[in-house]
């Protein structure tokens, strides 16, 4: 058996009541709706057909109407206008959106996005002043603020007007600005989940007084970059947005777009992965201001100098992560009993801590926080990530004097802290966790959409699927499940760490591959059906199309045979490092004192009625019967077996005497009435073709049964032998068993041995009757 990673959550058979047009949508499609929670035909073609109709009124969100007089009246005036973004992906999107608005407006207007290095996240008073020095009198933040209640208290001191345009979440205290566009601020707005782009794009709609269609490139990136909820508003924006993408004209997306391999449709993994990546990079690393200035960028050459710089430093981005990574797990062991993984290094890169942060809790399945050490001002500052049992904003909020910044929401956060708060920090968590949470909340959970067959699986399948996307957050990509037996595996990728596996049923073929799953290959025993579950999709190279899965993750729910028979000791060590529970090992062996605590050692004669947990069997001696290691198999009854059997001296091999080779030999001796055993063997050998072995194994059964007695290596007959069988005598006995026993375990093909451990484990140990009253 092999377990899952992560526990797999397959849809309710009592699924909502469903009014969806039969006529108009495949069965697949019904049940992929609604399992979204969409139940009328209404719903569905709005979802699977996107359209800005659906798109609310920017004049909705409160003090919209406010922010835009105040813009117009700068304009008018000609008084300078400050665009105040953020580092990320989501930051820089909504600098530029907002940028190229205000040039439409013919504003005068500047932007400015702060480096995480030298002045953090959000507004920062220097960089107020600075502004207002500059003559700066309207400042718009995008993408942050909401936090920024000093900062505000300071513009308002310079008599400059901040209006805040923010998403994260709102906390206790909110700046007293000029105005404030906030979704989860505006009760009349009925979506509260806009990026930060999305929340610029509302100002730019209010600011043109038409939809500003043109930006939707810029817009879908931020979106999808910064994972929010990929439905209602957010949906149309994506799904628009990624058409036009697809066919940009900007010089600096048409550049991003060449440095990270793009040449075709752009879909929502192609932001995530290759384009929100590279601009989130320069801010990680330095100073995210280039990023808005390859999407502004009006030159195709400058636009390729601006990008293929972006990609140097998303490679060294990629490094410095690597490096993060391998250190911050060795500080994690162990996690056995913790609640919240904290993790702490003098020298690490603040930028990139986030993605640290994710891969711990990828790796664990608990809530980590990575920070950086700055011993000269006694503080920390990191990010952390969550684990969906935990809500982290919510929780730091009840604990915010711990520290000196903290923003984010419910999976995902920043903050800086006095050094010795971090013990505190992590104490407070920890006891959160463990109150609000069970040991199954730190399972990974997998939601399965369907099971499916090999044969279900073509292109069709495929592009029925994909009119659902773009997936994200609120809309993830159908998990699907597949049981059967791989007709070819192999490990692939540097240092073997990815797997593939390739299944085939009647003409369809199936390849699937698992993303650092490489260890599992060791773990897969031949002629097993194994369980996949991961995502479909097309995988083009060189021409050809092949549907393929991208495996999340499996398991196999049936007991397994391992075949190392022949290897002259399998390194135990080594093949025991990933069982479950204990393993027994049959017989015992060398080097005692290297032996793991799980793992017992006993002979075929231990009494094992006692022995419980035993996951996994490791035979290398061969039993003394056949009934005997049935026994131990039915009373252990183990996932995993590992044939390791290895023999120096075969009975099966040897030539087993016939009745007519044992007749022939008592004949011989009858007529010569003796026989020197010395010099009359290599005699007989010759004649016969026969080994000296098989010679003197009918000798020594002759012998046992009392047929011939022996003297000074000259064999004669007893003058009145018994009549016995050949198979009353044990060394007979003995060989037949032996021969046996050999053909049975280590001659077999794999799929008989396999049967016949099958057998034993299907024939469960019948209790004895208890005696009543004698009877």
């Amino acid at each position: 058996m092999l377990q899952s990673k992560m526990k797999w959550m397959f849809p309710d058979s009592k699924t909502k009541t469903a009014h969806l047009d039969a006529d108009k949508f495949s069965p697949l499609t019904r049940e992929l709706l609604i399992q979204r929670g969409i139940t009328s035909t209404e719903e569905a073609d709005k979802f699977l057909s996107p359209d800005r109709a659906g798109l609310y009124r920017a004049e909705r969100l409160s003090d919209m109407n406010k922010a835009v007089d105040r813009v117009h009246k700068a304009i008018a005036d000609g008084e300078k206008i400050l665009v105040y973004g953020d580092y990320d992906a989501d930051g820089v999107c909504s600098t530029a959106v907002l940028m190229e608005t205000l040039q439409e407006l013919e504003a005068d207007c500047d932007y400015y996005i702060p480096n995480r290095f030298t002045e953090g996240y959000g507004p920062n008073e220097a960089a107020f002043r600075t502004a207002y020095d500059n003559d700066v009198r309207v400042i718009l933040t995008v993408d942050t603020g909401i936090a920024s209640v000093h900062e505000a208290m300071i513009a308002k001191q310079l008599n400059m007007d901040l209006i805040v345009t923010d998403h994260h979440e709102v906390q206790t205290d909110v700046p007293d600005a000029f105005a404030i566009i906030h979704p989860k601020r505006s009760p009349d707005y009925p979506f509260k989940e806009l990026a930060g782009v999305g929340v610029a794009l509302k100002l730019s709609e209010g600011l043109l007084g038409r939809f500003p269609e043109h930006l939707l490139d810029l817009a879908a990136i931020g979106t999808i970059a910064d994972m929010v909820p990929l439905i209602d508003e957010n949906r149309i924006i994506a799904h628009d947005g990624l058409e036009q993408l697809s066919n940009t004209s900007r010089p600096g997306l048409e550049a991003l777009k060449y440095v990270c391999g793009l040449d075709a449709r752009i879909n929502e993994e192609d932001v995530g992965f290759s384009i929100g990546p590279r601009l989130n990079a320069v801010g990680r690393l330095q100073d995210a201001t280039l990023a808005v200035q390859l999407l502004l960028c009006k030159l195709s050459d400058e636009a390729a100098e601006k990008a293929q710089y972006m990609e140097t430093i998303n490679q060294q981005r990629k490094k410095i992560v690597n490096d993060i990574v391998k250190e911050a797990e060795e500080m994690a062991h162990p996690v056995d009993r913790q609640g919240v993984i904290v993790v702490a290094k003098e020298g690490w890169n603040e930028g990139v801590l986030g993605i640290v942060a994710s891969n711990l809790v990828r790796k664990y399945d608990r809530p980590a926080i990575v920070l950086s050490l700055f011993p000269e001002k006694g503080e920390v500052k990191g990010s952390a990530r969550s684990i969906p049992a935990f809500d982290l904003f919510a929780n730091c909020m009840k604990i915010r004097d711990v520290f000196t910044h903290f923003g984010g929401h419910a999976q995902a956060a920043g903050m800086t802290l006095a050094y010795e708060n971090i013990e505190r920090l992590k104490q407070e968590l920890d006891s959160m966790i463990f109150q609000q949470l069970s040991d199954e909340d730190f399972i990974q959970e997998l939601e399965v959409s369907k099971t499916i067959t090999v044969p279900e699986i073509d292109d069709e399948l495929v592009a029925e699927i994909n009119q659902l996307a773009p997936f994200g957050i609120a809309n993830p990509k159908p998990i699907f499940h597949v049981k059967d037996m791989p007709s070819a595996k192999r490990q692939i990728g540097n240092g073997k760490n990815h797997l593939k596996m390739q299944f085939q049923k009647n003409d369809r073929e199936l390849d699937g591959i698992g993303f650092g799953l490489g260890y599992l290959y060791h773990q897969l025993s031949p002629q097993t059906p194994v369980s996949v579950a991961g995502e479909l999709g097309i995988n083009e190279w060189n021409g050809f199309r092949k549907v393929q899965m991208i495996i999340r993750d499996m398991q196999i729910d049936e007991w397994q045979l391992f075949d190392h028979r022949g290897a002259n000791r399998l390194d135990m060590l080594c093949s025991t490092h990933n069982t479950i529970g204990k393993a027994a090992v049959f017989q015992q062996l060398p080097d005692e004192e290297q032996i793991p605590d799980h793992v017992v050692c006993l002979t075929y004669d231990t009494d094992v009625s006692s022995l419980e947990g035993v996951h996994t069997l490791y035979l290398y001696d061969m039993p003394s019967s056949l009934q005997r290691l049935e026994a131990l198999v039915k009373e252990l009854h183990p996932d995993t077996i590992h044939a390791c059997f290895y023999l120096r001296d075969s009975a099966f091999l040897k030539v087993f005497p016939a009745r007519e080779d044992f007749k022939w030999l008592y004949a011989l001796l009858s007529k010569r009435q003796t026989i020197d055993l010395q010099d009359d063997l290599p005699l007989i050998v010759d004649a016969k073709g026969w080994t000296n072995d098989m010679v003197m194994f009918m000798v020594n059964v002759f012998f046992e049964l009392n047929f011939v007695k022996i003297e000074d290596n000259i064999m004669q007959l007893n003058s009145n032998p018994s009549q016995k069988d050949l198979h009353e005598s044990s060394l007979y006995q003995e060989r037949l068993n032996r021969t046996d026993i050999e053909k049975t375990l280590y001659y077999s093909p794999y799929h008989e041995l396999k049967a016949w451990f099958s057998r034993c484990l299907e024939q469960r140990m019948e209790p004895e009757e208890e005696m009543i009253d004698g009877l």
